[in-house]
């Protein structure tokens, strides 16, 4: 069978094209700089492939079957590997030599033939906690890497505790207290309305657990926490089983809804959860939370709309594109009422916001992010001071673009924001990455180090630094300096 992508879709054409290739380099090429000492242990991503094209012109970015990426930094040297996450899906494909599922999230469009297989693929985000490199994909549970080899050893339900169907891609992993924070939405199938909150402590053992449920079953991709909370937005892009039964997109977006925000102690239940409502407003990703004054304060990217413009509404509308404003939400925990107040924090759009992990649930000073997007695919790096929006920049240059930054502290105990920035660059005209190593304290000074891949990495979400006294130790030990 020969193997076609297809030339309607724009998601498969130039730098989007499907690479499919699992690559070792040993020792990248260092371009300018040098690799600063200290540096030493592993940073991990994961992404999207299309291990085989499926025929179909409605397919979207965020699908694919999952790659694991791993740069090994030592010495002074850094080398890069990837590896396919073979889920079950994978593995059928495989079988098959050909694509067997249907469209996003919808199993009623699959191929009889794997109709009791997950479409999860672990294409979103990987963690570290326990001595466990997991891949993640928040319909689906979690994907246990070798952190060596990054072979797929198999599924992982964090040793039988988890009773939800499925695991987010956007848990917080507590560096200092060495905990598992995450969390599952439509946790007991496709469209129901149960949440479930989970903590792990340092041996990966089950700390606590909180259900309940949202007002309807919306789509909550990512969720923050501060000490005494966990922070779930819930948007209202929702899944409707009828809808998708008859083989239509699994959520669409519900402008006459409203955003709903669930604040739950962590060490309370259900009854305890307390609710807060606002505008039809969506977010894909969190930057931080924390508390001040009585009030909870969650940092995000905004959209005043739909943040998936590949989405409808619910009438079967196109949804126009907004930008995604950094903005705070304020919520008072001791007002009688559901209310909530904004501001925005920068007027640049942004996305892929990321912290000092260290200081993830108390006030920080810094935030770093893309901006800058354009469509013709160029992006650039950013950072903003929380407290007065003030933004500084790094362009990797034209006809370039970056994914999601990594911050890397100086050392465990240095203050927050002293350290380093990961960014993978697309050199979108010459076919091929680079690695920038960027100082946190100084981003408009450009890269201390560029590193040349002779491959394209295409793609990738999310991922997370190990330093390599935590993967030989199975736990972390970061500080906090105040």
């Amino acid at each position: 069978m020969s193997i076609v992508f297809s030339k309607e879709n724009p998601l498969f054409q130039g730098w989007g094209r499907p690479l499919r290739l699992e690559s070792n380099i040993a020792g990248l090429e260092l371009v300018s700089g040098e690799v600063p000492d200290g540096i030493n242990g592993c940073w991990f991503r994961a992404g999207p492939d299309w291990q085989y094209p499926s025929g179909r012109d409605d397919d979207i970015f965020i699908d694919g079957e999952g790659m694991i990426h791993r740069f090994n930094f030592e010495n002074g040297a850094v080398s890069y590997r990837s590896r396919w996450v073979r889920t079950a899906r994978f593995e059928a494909q495989e079988k098959a030599g050909k694509a067997l599922f249907g469209r996003y999230r919808n199993r009623y469009t699959n191929d009889a033939s794997v109709a009791n297989i997950s479409m999860g693929t672990g294409n979103t985000n990987a963690i570290f906690h326990a001595g466990k490199l997991l891949a993640l994909k928040e319909d689906d549970l979690p994907y246990e890497i070798d952190p060596e080899t990054l072979e797929t050893i198999g599924k992982y339900g964090h040793r039988g505790a988890v009773k939800s169907v499925c695991m987010s891609a956007h848990p917080k992993v507590d560096t200092v207290e060495d905990k598992l924070l995450t969390y599952a939405y439509q946790a007991k199938g496709d469209a129901t309305k149960d949440i479930v909150y989970y903590e792990f402590d340092s041996d990966g053992t089950l700390g606590s657990e909180i259900w309940f449920e949202m007002p309807f079953p919306g789509m909550v991709h990512d969720f923050a926490i501060t000490p005494s909370y966990a922070i779930f937005p819930i948007f209202p892009l929702i899944a409707d089983l009828e809808r998708i039964k008859s083989g239509g997109d699994y959520y669409a977006y519900y402008p006459d809804e409203q955003m709903h925000v669930a604040i739950a102690p962590r060490n309370g239940a259900a009854k305890d959860v307390k609710w807060f409502k606002g505008p039809a407003w969506t977010a894909g990703h969190m930057l931080n939370a924390f508390e001040e004054d009585g009030r909870v304060c969650l940092d995000l990217c905004l959209y005043d709309g739909s943040c998936f413009t590949f989405l409808k509404t619910d009438k079967g509308e196109p949804t126009t594109f907004c930008p995604p404003i950094l903005s705070r939400l304020s919520f008072d925990m001791k007002q009688q009422d559901d209310t909530f107040d904004r501001r925005p924090i920068m007027p640049v759009p942004c996305e892929m916001p990321r912290t000092d992990d260290r200081y993830q649930g108390y006030p920080l000073q810094h935030g770093f992010m893309i901006v800058y997007r354009a469509q013709d695919g160029t992006s650039a790096l950013g950072k903003v001071d929380m407290s007065t929006g003030e933004m500084k920049t790094w362009s990797p240059g034209p006809r370039s673009s970056i994914h999601e930054p990594q911050f890397v502290p100086r050392a465990p105990d240095a203050p927050e924001g002293d350290g380093w920035l990961l960014v993978i660059v697309n050199r979108l005209d010459d076919n091929h990455s680079d690695l920038a190593i960027v100082d946190a304290t100084d981003i408009e000074a450009g890269p201390v180090a560029l590193l040349r891949l002779p491959v394209r990495v295409r793609s990738t979400f999310h991922g997370t630094w190990v330093p390599a006294d935590t993967l030989e130790t199975g736990h972390h030990a970061m500080k906090r300096t105040a």
